[in-house]
Order: structure tokens, then C-alpha cells, then sequence
């Protein structure tokens, strides 16, 4: 008998999950695995390179979960530097190229089944001077190697951050840490387009606080660089901020050239569409996960993309099982998302205001101020929880939080009560752990739940 081949086309996390969990169900005579990557790692961190570049994080391989050596030990035939550059769906095969081997051509090799994870790129705006020396996206290893490399070249001390979202605060954070003089320049009006603008407005009063200058509401037109051809500022249109490096902190989309071009279903944010077993629509012997594709918010019913590491390990696993002869689905997700800049804790799940009217939904919101323990109880830090519920059930809809140590992980509550449908007042109920070195005897989730009820009873009484 005549094993099986699975082609997977990107080697971080879903790409190397769903070869790992394939692996375990199925033995190198049933199933090869052959696995192309076109960097120089695999099963990596993506989240963790903010905090290596910070020094949080000592050595860049504390990141990587499993080498390349340690994939091809478990029978997975991992090709380093080799990157695939066609799909044809009808030949059930993909051509490919080395990277590092520029006389060798290219080769083709056939599939059974294909899992596609190429992951998503950062957003590289066209502007003049955008690809000169010390301009740096942070999107892979090598790409936070190279920025630590211009860190440690660099004689001057003034960082710009193009972008407000978690990748620009949080960069923001790391180069606080290298000793940055940091600015960050933000189209938006507020920092962290995830939350409301009235939740946004607290992050940029906590990152003005901590020394970072924050510039909202404008929008950069070009790079300029100095005689050496290196940046030196940042421009907008009526000033210009120096800098002797610039990360660019903008956002990504979906890597999905490679299935356009093959003709696989995209949505709307450019994602490839899969059905519940991750399985690309329309194509029985084709998965894709990870940062290229889209998924269902269980919320509101659409469609997103989310590029989350945890969100990819999940598909990575559920594509696996399903190769391997298994069956397991991914239903779809609620927006959960924390981050940090120092020691700002910033969480959201769920819908903003803005989500809540896209999709057509009447809803009330509260906002209330609490603290992470008891007030009395040393260390009590303050936060601020917004709540939305839906005007007439009650049904929550989202919740955000801001606040110091013991803030961020909160969020949780909310997101099992929005993945179970849970109404406000159901919240009300909860039994949460209570003592004071940990929480006021009424949660702040729970506070805010309270009072969304009240607000929904106002609403429709």
C-alpha cells in the first residue's frame, strides 16, 4: 500500500501543528509528510518578539517551541528556505524554489492533501523612504533579529512607532525598556482601534504618563532619510519627528497570494474560507489555518481576521486530527484579545460599539471604575470595565477593560459568558473566587454586569 502524501505549505504554528497532530495519527507508511518554510525557523512565538527585543526575554531560541531538527526526528520531511510559489489544485501538486540555491530551478511535488498556512505579512504602506535602513516591520524572527541588529548600530536614542494598535504599543514597550526616546505616530484618533474611543483615551493617557509621546490623528506621508541614506525622522503632514530607527506597528493581512492565484475562496478581509473542519471551501482535499484565514465571530455572526497565535495552534490541531483520520471543528471565536505597554494592562472581547451597530444590533453600555483587590488590601490597582449588552435580551455582547496588575486576565469571564450566550443578569450569578488579596468582594466584571442590567431594564421598561 502506497502511503499517502500531505504537502503543508508554511512552517509556524498551524502549519507545523496540523503536521504534528496528522504524525501522531498516522505513521510515516500511512501518511509522508512533506512540509515547505520559507524562513529560517519554525514553531515559533510570534508573540513573545516584542518582550525578546525589550530583553524580557533573554535569547531569541527561548522562543521556538520546536526546531527543525526535532520536526524531521518525528518523520516530517521540514524544508527549510524553500518557498512554494505556485499551487495547481488541479494537479494536486505545488511548485517550490531554495532560496539559498539560486541555480537549482524549481521542482514540483504532488499532493494527496494540502494544508496551507502561509500566515499573514505586515502592513507596508507605499511611501517614499519606507524600505530605507532602520525602518523595520516585526512580523517574524528574523524580522525582530534585524531590528535588534539596527538597535545595537544605532548611536542615537529616538525611536518612532508608525501604528497604535498591539503591535505598536507594545513595541512601544520594548524600546521604553532599550532606553528609547519614543513617540508614537497613530492615524487613528485614539490608540487601540480594538477598543472604543472613550477605553482608547485611557491608553493614550497612561502611555503620555509613562513618557512615550503619543501623536493621534495623523497620518505619516513619508520617511526621510539623512546623507548616509538612513532614517532620521518620520513625516506627517505639518511636522516631522526625528528618529534613528522607526518600527512599524501597522497591522497585517492575510498571505494569501498564493490561493488567489490558485483560485480558493477569499472573503471579505482577503482570508481563505473554510468551513468548521477547516477545510477550504469547496475543496475536499485542501485545509488552511492560522493568520490566513478568516473565522466566525460567534457574536455577531460575521466573519474576521484575527491573527492570534493561539487561534492558529487550534487549527493547526483540528486540521490535524481531521488529516489524520479524526474528526474534530473550530466553531469560531469572540475577539479575545490582552496586551501591555509597561504596566498598562489592556484587555477586549467581544464586540466595540461600532461592531455592535455594523451588525444591526440595539444595545446598551456601562462603564464603571473599580479596583483589582479589596481597597483596602495593599496593591489595589484601579481599572476601568466597559460592558455592552444587547438592549432588549440582555444578551452580552462585549466587554473592555483597562487597568494595572490583575486587569487583563479578567477579560476570561467575559469571554466564556460570550461564548456560552450568556445574558447580564445570568453574569450576576456567577460564583467567582473572592478574597481580598485577589478581588473586591463584587468582581469588576460582575460590578459592570450589574449595572448593565439595570441599564437594560432601563431601556426597555
Amino acid at each position: 500500500m502506497t502511503a499517502e502524501r500531505l504537502v503543508v505549505i508554511g512552517g509556524d504554528a498551524a502549519g507545523m501543528s496540523a503536521a504534528s497532530q496528522a504524525r501522531r495519527l498516522r505513521g510515516p507508511d500511512e501518511l509522508e509528510i512533506v512540509a515547505f518554510e520559507r524562513g529560517r525557523f519554525t514553531s515559533y512565538s510570534a508573540c513573545g518578539i516584542p518582550y525578546w527585543v525589550g530583553g524580557q526575554v533573554g535569547e531569541r531560541d527561548e522562543l521556538i517551541a520546536r526546531s527543525p531538527e526535532e520536526h524531521r526526528a518525528r518523520g516530517i520531511d521540514l524544508r527549510m528556505r524553500t518557498e512554494v510559489v505556485e499551487i495547481d489544485v488541479e494537479g494536486r501538486r505545488v511548485r517550490s524554489r531554495d532560496l539559498d540555491d539560486e541555480g537549482s530551478g524549481e521542482t514540483w511535488t504532488s499532493y494527496d492533501k494540502l494544508v496551507i498556512a502561509t500566515g499573514a505579512r505586515p502592513v507596508r504602506p507605499a511611501l517614499p523612504g519606507i524600505d530605507a535602513p532602520g525602518v523595520h516591520g516585526v512580523q517574524t524572527l528574523g524580522d525582530g533579529q534585524a531590528l535588534l541588529d539596527s538597535l545595537r548600530g544605532t548611536r542615537g536614542r529616538r525611536a518612532v512607532v508608525v501604528g497604535a494598535g498591539y503591535i505598536g504599543v507594545e513595541m512601544a514597550e520594548a524600546l521604553i525598556h532599550r532606553g528609547y526616546e519614543v513617540t508614537v505616530v497613530n492615524r487613528g484618533a485614539e490608540p487601540m482601534s480594538t477598543l472604543d474611543a472613550d477605553m482608547g483615551r485611557l491608553v493614550h493617557e497612561a502611555m503620555t504618563g509613562m513618557g512615550i509621546t503619543m501623536v493621534d490623528d495623523t497620518e505619516v506621508t513619508k520617511i526621510l532619510t539623512g546623507d548616509d541614506g538612513r532614517v532620521r525622522a518620520v513625516a506627517a503632514e505639518d511636522a516631522e519627528y526625528p528618529a534613528d530607527v522607526v518600527v512599524l506597528g501597522i497591522g497585517v493581512r492575510p498571505e494569501t497570494a498564493l490561493a488567489r492565484d490558485a483560485g480558493l475562496p477569499l472573503g471579505e478581509h482577503g482570508g481563505l474560507l473554510t468551513d468548521l473542519a477547516m477545510r477550504v471551501r469547496g475543496h475536499e482535499d485542501v485545509w488552511a489555518g492560522g493568520d490566513c484565514v478568516e473565522v466566525r465571530d460567534l457574536v455577531s455572526g460575521t466573519f474576521r481576521h484575527i491573527a492570534l497565535g493561539t487561534h492558529a495552534n487550534k487549527h493547526g490541531q483540528v486540521i490535524g486530527s481531521n488529516v489524520g483520520g479524526g474528526y474534530a471543528t473550530f466553531p469560531g471565536v469572540v475577539g479575545t484579545a490582552v496586551s501591555k505597554v509597561c504596566d498598562l494592562e489592556i484587555a477586549r472581547t467581544g464586540l466595540r460599539e461600532k461592531d455592535a451597530r455594523r451588525a444591526g444590533l440595539r444595545y446598551v453600555t456601562v462603564t464603571i471604575e473599580s479596583t483589582s483587590r479589596a481597597g483596602y488590601y495593599p496593591g489595589a490597582a484601579p481599572m476601568t470595565v466597559k460592558m455592552l449588552a444587547e438592549r432588549r435580551t440582555g444578551r452580552l455582547l462585549g466587554v473592555q477593560i483597562v487597568g494595572r496588575e490583575g486587569a487583563a486576565k479578567r477579560v476570561d469571564v467575559a469571554a466564556v459568558a460570550l461564548t456560552a450566550g450568556m445574558t447580564v443578569e445570568q453574569m450576576t450569578a456567577l460564583d467567582l473566587g473572592y478574597a481580598p488579596p485577589f478581588s473586591p468582594v463584587w468582581d469588576p466584571v460582575l460590578v459592570a454586569a450589574r449595572k448593565a442590567v439595570a441599564a437594560v431594564r432601563a431601556a426597555t421598561g
